[in-house]
């Protein structure tokens, strides 16, 4: 089922904010740090895995360059906050714990390098393993929100669901036109930018990963001419 990964992130998102809805007290933040560090080391591990897959080395690195150009051209990390802060400052007329929790919700998870990334691989490749990630990642922060904020944050699921849904049927109807070749080396680069992630989960160093994106795209022209 070429929608899986969206429909466990989602479903991750209702039951762990419905739990969370009921934990009036909140939780220690201890606890979440240290799951959230947990998934981060976890998140590097499958970046590294994914980018250990390419055969063609030059590729990649042609390929983060040249996207790392282009991103920081276009400055797309920029361009997604101010989206999410004209979403937010829109909505600041909403009043109640329900409309803050979905709206806080919804941005965090939708507005981010790796929605992006895993949505693609699930259409490009099938594979979910990077969206079961951001599932329990998605979970952990919802138990955690919704402990303060209610069950608006289990509502934030349908746009997540719509988001990724969206990137994963439009990459799937890519697919049939990439070879195998040049979709292993996308996943490659792929892979380099979940490391990238993690490295941001752990904040060992701040990577704009989402001026990275662009990257994933590039072996289409690259492979070409090799």
């Amino acid at each position: 089922m070429i929608l899986l990964g969206s429909v466990a992130n989602a479903a991750a998102i209702i039951v762990c904010g419905i739990i969370g809805s009921f934990l009036k007290k909140g939780l220690p933040k201890r606890f979440g740090d240290l799951v959230i560090a947990a998934l981060g080391f976890f998140t590097l591990m499958l970046g590294v895995n994914f980018a250990m897959k390419t055969e063609h080395p030059l590729v990649v690195i042609f390929s983060l360059v040249l996207g790392a150009a282009l991103g920081e051209w276009i400055d797309i990390e920029k361009r997604m906050d101010s989206f999410g802060n004209k979403v937010q400052d829109r909505l600041k007329g909403f009043k109640g714990n329900f409309s803050q929790g979905f709206v806080t919700a919804s941005l965090l998870f939708c507005v981010g390098s790796m929605a992006i990334m895993g949505s693609l691989q699930s259409g490009l490749a099938n594979n979910h393993d990077t969206l079961y990630t951001k599932a329990v990642m998605d979970g952990v922060i919802s138990v955690v929100f919704a402990s303060t904020m209610g069950i608006g944050v289990a509502a934030s699921a349908l746009p997540v669901f719509i988001y990724q849904g969206a990137i994963t049927l439009l990459a799937s109807f890519l697919q049939p036109y990439l070879s195998a070749a040049v979709v292993l080396e996308m996943t490659a680069v792929g892979g380099i930018l979940l490391m990238g992630v993690g490295c941001n989960i752990l904040e060992l160093k701040k990577v704009k990963v989402g001026n990275l994106i662009p990257a994933i795209f590039l072996p289409i022209v690259i492979m070409m001419f090799t």
